[in-house]
């Protein structure tokens, strides 16, 4: 068997898998996974408007506004006018999100040294390196798909045969 057509299942998998990990690691945190992913991009990218981080943070946009909801109530997030888009919020960290920030990388520290048992420091660089390539191409890909026109179908499909 061709290994290589494993490789989006394998993908999948060690994210489903790394995702259950640190969902076990962080249960005494009192935070969802929806909290740690936005923390994180918020962190990452403050500024970000709500339509913009549940892209990122892949989740529909209701879900995200019932997480930020409550962020906001626990005083992590606050939301600031857009001045380009009177419809639209920015979302910022406020200060009292930096220790919940703290323990959950702490958290997260533990959950990557445990996936990444029995490497090396040089086969860490070498993965980390690997997969930021291919998340470029990836992107490149997606990105000169959504400038065309309707996605180009597979190999013998046709609409009729979609159908």
């Amino acid at each position: 068997m061709d290994r290589l057509r494993n490789f989006g299942f394998l993908m999948k998998d060690i994210s489903r898998l790394h995702t259950r990990n640190f969902e076990r690691l962080s249960s005494g945190l009192n935070l969802s996974l929806a909290q740690c992913k936005v923390l994180a991009h918020l962190e990452r990218h403050e500024g970000l408007s709500q339509a913009k981080l549940a892209e990122l943070a892949d989740t529909d946009p209701m879900t995200l506004l019932r997480t930020i909801d409550r962020m906001e109530r626990d005083g992590w997030v606050e939301r600031r006018a857009d001045l380009v888009d009177r419809r639209a919020y920015r979302l910022y960290l406020t200060p009292a999100a930096a220790p919940v920030l703290e323990r959950m990388w702490s958290i997260a520290d533990v959950a990557r040294e445990q996936a990444l048992t029995g490497l090396s420091a040089t086969e860490h660089d070498q993965l980390l390196g690997l997969l930021e390539r291919i998340q470029g191409n990836l992107t490149a890909a997606v990105s000169a798909a959504s400038e065309e026109s309707p996605a180009p179908k597979g190999p013998g499909r046709t609409r009729s045969s979609a159908s």
